[in-house]
């Protein structure tokens, strides 16, 4: 499992922004993600941590839909900052 999963040029920007933003939750929900997912590449029967991973994907899709619904444009720019597919549902 890979500790420091991150993404480089993002998080610099962001720790000195609002943690609380829906941009900063959103990043550290991605890097749980990653993380999570490389784990479960080691560890496929480690049922918890796949329970986990889907709560951290959940909360992540309902930030992004709040957002998206706010405001378009940070949306958009989020999701090709951090390289992650659109929602099918909005």
């Amino acid at each position: 499992m890979v500790k420091n999963l991150f993404l480089p040029g993002f998080s610099q920007e962001k720790k000195e922004e609002n943690p609380g933003s829906v941009e900063f939750q959103v990043f550290n929900f991605t890097n749980k993600i990653r993380r999570l997912t490389s784990h479960l590449e080691l560890h496929r029967k480690d049922y918890l941590s796949q329970r986990g991973l889907r709560k951290i994907l959940g909360k992540r899709q309902r930030l992004l839909s709040y957002l998206s619904k706010k405001n378009g444009i940070r949306y958009k720019k989020l999701i090709n900052q951090l390289d992650i597919r659109e929602s099918q549902i909005r």
